[in-house]
């Protein structure tokens, strides 16, 4: 019996290397949750710096104000730490922690509304390069993302970052922003269209792949 393989790119080898080591982070991640529940110091050290370079660039990516990002970071871990007792691991940590994230910055818009806000365009240089991706097909990592995504509607934007950048499942990236996995697959497909819009608009790259 003769069976024929196609050949996997390295792009392929590349997706399935960091969805591996994206998902042992998780099981990590998870696993030092529920130990810092029961007062583990060394267990809360290592939940939040596994984590918190994926929480500030959702923030990053979400918030409008790039002044209250690492505010917005802290806030979201301060809750969480205070929250602990009541995480069971149902979720993946990470997908818990950026649901503390969203509302974070969801009230940190309220808690704004009624204040001026001061834009440095310095202060954008942190933020462009936390939202750089690593490895995202399509992007070279000289190209800051940040200010083709704001082109996006917020949900576009919310649900490519999520899926694509920190690589959630869908099924998960639909129970955080509470909508169905169709429509998370639909904004993120249309993001998709925007950005190679304005990619190829810039004489980008071509493809952006899924």
């Amino acid at each position: 019996m003769i069976t024929s393989a196609l050949p996997v790119s390295r792009d392929e080898h590349d997706r399935r290397d960091q969805c591996e080591k994206r998902a042992a982070l998780d099981e990590a991640a998870t696993a030092w949750a529920l130990a810092a529940r029961g007062g583990d110091a060394a267990a809360v050290e290592h939940f939040v710096r596994a984590l918190h370079r994926d929480v500030t660039r959702y923030v990053a990516h979400l918030c409008a104000d790039p002044q209250a990002v690492d505010d917005l970071a802290q806030d979201t871990f301060v809750r969480a730490l205070g929250s602990l007792h009541r995480f069971e691991g149902r979720s993946s940590a990470r997908s818990w922690l950026l649901s503390i994230a969203r509302r974070a910055v969801i009230d940190g818009y309220r808690g704004a509304a009624a204040r001026p806000r001061l834009y440095d365009v310095p202060d954008w240089e942190p933020a462009a390069e936390l939202a750089q991706p690593r490895g995202l097909p399509g992007f070279d990592d000289g190209i800051a993302l940040l200010d083709l995504l704001t082109a996006l509607p917020i949900e576009r934007r919310e649900a490519f970052v999520l899926t694509q950048l920190l690589g959630l499942p869908y099924a998960e990236a639909a129970a955080l922003t509470d909508c169905p996995v169709g429509t998370v697959r639909s904004r993120v497909a249309r993001a998709r269209e925007t950005l190679l819009a304005l990619l190829a608009a810039a004489d980008g790259p071509a493809v952006l792949v899924a």
